[in-house]
């Protein structure tokens, strides 16, 4: 599930009004409904208050988040993206000693 799916599922099951969201993120609801339809992309403090607003665990939605980031940055470069990846995951983990 992508980053946008998720936040609109979530807001709309809670039945809370994209122009919450948007005062909450001191942008206007035109804005917020770009962020929704993945037209525009929110900023990592964005995601945060989002989900406060929806009371739902933020390292989920910074995960899918940071998905969709890493989506678009290797996007067109199908033919390496499987093995840029997997050097991340690896770097990640030496990294972090994980």
């Amino acid at each position: 599930m992508k980053f946008t799916e998720r936040i609109r599922q979530l807001r709309e099951e809670r039945q809370m009004p994209q122009r919450k969201f948007a005062a909450a993120l001191e942008i206007d609801t035109d804005t917020y409904c770009k962020i929704e339809k993945g037209e525009r992309r929110a900023k990592a403090e964005q995601v945060v208050i989002i989900a406060d607003l929806l009371e739902t665990d933020k390292d989920e939605l910074l995960a899918l988040w940071l998905a969709d980031q890493v989506s678009a940055v290797v996007e067109d470069e199908h033919k390496v993206a499987d093995k840029a990846l997997s050097i991340a995951k690896q770097n990640i983990k030496n990294q972090y000693n994980l």
